[in-house]
């Protein structure tokens, strides 16, 4: 799992421009225990580990239980994770490439399994609205340092 899966019934690929250092971004989003202090649309996350490959961390968001375990480090450019939960298979990419004025800040998530193949467009909703409202609340939080 070192991308999302491009086969999958619901992909989203969003992106957003930052006026933060690739460091400032790095350290929130590897602050996985800290998520819900920036983040309103989390509401608990532990970290099992250094944010490494292999580890695992749980987090709660819209009333969902999930645990992601981390496929990709490359520092202050790349994180994948992913994992099965509540019947749905997930991969998220997360690319930080230093621009000019700051960071672009690149979100692309797949999803799979029996409930996303029951309804591909009420996912690829939902899926796409919490994508842009964790890019919002990372940027505000970037840009607050």
């Amino acid at each position: 799992m070192k991308d999302i899966d491009r086969t999958a019934p619901v992909v989203v690929e969003l992106e957003t421009q930052v006026h933060a250092t690739p460091a400032t971004l790095w350290r929130l989003h590897t602050d996985v225990d800290n998520w819900p202090t920036w983040n309103p649309g989390i509401d608990k996350a532990v970290l099992r580990g250094d944010f490494a490959e292999g580890s695992r961390f749980d987090w709660e968001t819209s009333g969902l239980s999930i645990g992601s375990t981390i496929a990709e480090v490359v520092p202050l450019r790349r994180t994948v994770w992913g994992g099965p939960a509540h019947g749905i298979e997930g991969i998220h990419v997360w690319t930080f490439a230093p621009t000019e004025d700051g960071t672009r800040v690149i979100s692309q998530e797949s999803w799979s399994g029996p409930p996303i193949e029951a309804n591909p467009d009420g996912m690829r909703a939902a899926l796409e609205a919490s994508i842009h409202a964790w890019l919002d609340a990372l940027k505000a939080a970037a840009e607050q340092v």
